[in-house]
């Protein structure tokens, strides 16, 4: 069987995977920013990469998953001036910058919970890391790659572009960069504009802020990367992921002060997640389509025609291929929660199948059936060696569905599959659906129920607001908030309600 080959978007080709050491993985994943909630197209590379984590595992790798939490920092050079994300955030809501952080974080936790995926194998925070980046920050001053002007450090690009080939990544040219790049109020301490920045000095008013060699600031959203990645998987590693919107400035920066500082490549392998758009749209503010995970899963947004289940969500992430663009609409969400049910009944209803009384026979009566069984299943592996390949997986298994469903209703004959066959069928079924893709049953019977209690409550407090009596109406929201279900008066007397 073919090994595993992947994708990398450094040498824009698929690559035999060999690990830096035997037996072991070090992969890095560029996780959240927890300066608010995460939204659908946060929902894309936590899921692609628990698959990739969850299959490295099957192959036998012992694998170290490394995803930060961005709590600090993420400044972003956009507009007038760089401005703090969690900072200003933090103002807004009128919370401490780590109340805020943590709401988030909590948040976020939350979700990928809910998505099935798997807790990484190392957490860092970039504000329990100030030490390790203003470490590299000092090396790469020293190797002569970054200056200090005015209390704020940056990454000399021009210089570094001279030795190395600055933009392999993106596939951006550093003199168009430096031509094409918009020149930013308050950037003008820079010495070139396409010089990122490795520490900010802190105005008075920034209440995020850290005692430096350089005086008091916080740092570039880039080090923080490179600082957790080299702490916890050294200087060069195996893979690093995240979304395709991160190849350039973030990762193209990150390959360049890690350099510098390591004295070597710090990746082998990028992989690199497609985009999810909407209705065929970015996501965007302006387009009011920012769908959050929230709302998602109670269905409380403009575009949304109903809530979905995470695991419909997951299954619809997994039907495309991680590198293409995938188009989010609710015909799309509808069509793939009506397969996943189809596919999982089947599934469920073949497992309580016993192998013994259905195998008739030793070698099984239909050996056409048995050989095109055979084939779909030892095609699973293969597919999964091609770049991570789910969509294929996912064809299989739903060619399976009739021959699991025939045999579930007595239409195929009984004995047409070996007993060995049937209990490897069951067995491949639950390792490729459940430990490797993450899927599992929607418990969706429960939720058309609840969906249908609540509205029957709404109605009853509706009723009681309509006469007046507020004692049932508080009532009914106080006591459902303690079960974890908040209720929300709408104008225009309509009632919404989502679980806390």
């Amino acid at each position: 069987m073919q090994s595993l080959q992947i994708y990398n978007s450094l040498t824009r080709q698929k690559e035999a995977f060999v690990p830096l050491v035997p037996g072991h993985v070090g992969m890095y994943v560029c996780g959240p920013t927890v300066s608010g909630e995460s939204h659908l197209g946060h929902a894309r590379p936590y899921v692609t990469f628990d698959v990739i984590y969850r299959y490295l595992q099957h192959l036998g790798y012992k694998v170290r998953y490394v995803r930060n939490i961005t709590d600090a920092g993420h400044f972003e050079e956009e507009g007038r001036a760089a401005t703090d994300k969690i900072a200003e955030k933090a103002q807004l809501e009128k919370l401490e910058p780590m109340e805020l952080v943590q709401k988030y974080t909590n948040l976020f936790h939350w979700a990928m919970e809910q998505f099935n995926t798997l807790p990484p194998s190392i957490e860092p925070t970039a504000t329990g890391h100030i030490v390790e980046q203003i470490g590299m920050i000092e090396e790469i001053i020293k190797a002569g790659y970054a200056y200090e002007v005015n209390g704020s450090v940056y990454f000399d690009v021009k210089k570094y572009a001279s030795t190395h080939e600055y933009g392999k990544l993106s596939g951006r040219v550093i003199d168009e960069l430096l031509t094409t790049t918009r020149e930013l109020e308050g950037q003008e301490e820079k010495r070139d504009r396409a010089d990122f920045a490795l520490w900010k000095a802190a105005a008075p008013e920034h209440i995020m802020r850290w005692k430096s060699p350089w005086g008091v600031g916080y740092p570039g959203w880039h080090i923080e990367c490179s600082a957790m990645a080299t702490k916890y998987l050294g200087a060069q590693f195996d893979i690093h992921g995240g979304g395709m919107d991160l190849l350039f400035p973030h990762h193209e920066s990150e390959i360049a002060q890690s350099t510098i500082c390591n004295h070597q490549a710090p990746v082998r392998y990028w992989v690199h997640n497609n985009m999810i758009t909407i209705n065929g749209r970015k996501m965007g503010k302006s387009y009011n389509n920012v769908i959050k995970l929230t709302e998602l899963f109670s269905g409380q947004h403009p575009i949304l025609a109903k809530a979905f289940h995470p695991m419909t969500i997951r299954f619809f992430i997994l039907q495309t291929h991680y590198s293409s663009t995938l188009d989010f609409s609710n015909e799309a969400l509808l069509a793939a929660e009506k397969g996943l049910k189809r596919l999982m009944d089947a599934v469920e209803g073949f497992y309580k199948l016993d192998a013994a009384v259905v195998g008739a026979s030793a070698a099984g009566s239909n050996a056409e059936l048995e050989a095109k069984v055979k084939g779909l299943l030892d095609e699973l592996p293969v597919f999964m060696n091609d770049d991570f390949s789910t969509a294929r997986i996912l064809a299989n298994l739903f060619e399976l569905v009739p021959i699991l469903n025939a045999i579930k209703d007595g239409i195929t004959p009984v004995g047409a599959l070996s007993a060995s066959t049937i209990t490897n069928l069951q067995s491949t079924l639950r390792l490729w659906l459940e430990k490797i893709l993450g899927l599992k049953p929607m418990q969706a019977a429960d939720q058309e129920k609840l969906q249908g209690v609540m509205e029957l409550l709404i109605d009853i407090r509706r009723e009681a607001k309509g006469r007046r009596d507020f004692m049932t109406s508080d009532k009914i929201r106080d006591q459902l908030a303690t079960l974890g279900i908040q209720l929300k008066d709408e104008k225009g007397g309509g009632m919404s309600w989502n679980l806390d």
